[in-house]
């Protein structure tokens, strides 16, 4: 498979596969396909692992694109201004995304649900208590709110994020909850009462405009009257 990602803030990624070649991508994912393209949609994994993916924002059934020709071409668009973040994975390596991150990957990659460790880290948060994982071999689409930042964390190495920044990170990364210290800080700092925390090793990507931030900003300039 190859691939080019085309559209600035409003992206879109045109992919070309070859006869046999497959791609997957939750239900209304596709944007354009050639001729040659055969749909087949299904749970990805039987019944219970579709409700489980449902938990993490997305739909209950996944859709396959089979190519029945050489050079068949497939395109997948974000449904947000910002980033689609082509990962690699291997077989070896397994990346916990935000709610809704996914937009379309390879065949070979594993479509899981993650969840948090602790109640607190799940309410308290901003990433909520289901997460997405993504293993296996091939390569991954991931929607990003606004630009990508990454940041490859020691062991022991801690970084605090205003919440709804953490766009991804290595499984390795552990990721927790602390509270703001100072009732001046809380309440007049502007952050909340919780802040996110992630600990190495591993990589962690931050994305520059969570959507949650974007409609919070919004909402004083609309007219609901």
């Amino acid at each position: 498979m190859k691939y080019k990602i085309e559209g600035g803030s409003f992206p879109i990624v045109i992919c070309e596969l070859d006869e046999g070649e497959k791609m997957v991508t939750e239900g209304g994912g596709m944007s354009f396909m050639s001729s040659q393209m055969k749909m087949e949609t299904s749970t990805g994994g039987g019944l219970m692992k579709g409700l489980a993916r449902t938990l993490s924002g997305e739909s209950l059934f996944l859709n396959y694109y089979i190519a029945e020709g050489p050079n068949q071409t497939i395109a997948f668009a974000s449904s947000f201004p910002g980033t689609i973040l082509p990962i690699k994975l291997d077989g070896t390596n397994t990346i916990i995304a935000q709610k809704t991150a996914f937009l379309a990957a390879e065949d070979g990659v594993e479509i899981n649900t993650h969840l948090t460790k602790s109640f607190s880290t799940g309410l308290l948060g901003g990433e909520g208590f289901v997460l997405q994982k993504f293993s296996g071999e091939g390569i991954v689409f991931l929607e990003i709110d606004g630009d990508t930042i990454e940041y490859n964390l020691e062991a022991g190495e801690k970084m605090v994020v205003d919440q709804g920044y953490i766009a991804l990170m290595d499984e390795t990364v552990e990721f927790d909850i602390q509270r703001v210290k100072g009732v001046k800080n809380i309440l007049l700092g502007g952050e909340g009462l919780f802040l996110s925390t992630v600990t190495g090793p591993g990589k962690v990507w931050i994305q520059t405009m969570p959507l949650s931030n974007f409609i919070s900003n919004i909402i004083p300039f609309l007219n609901l009257d």
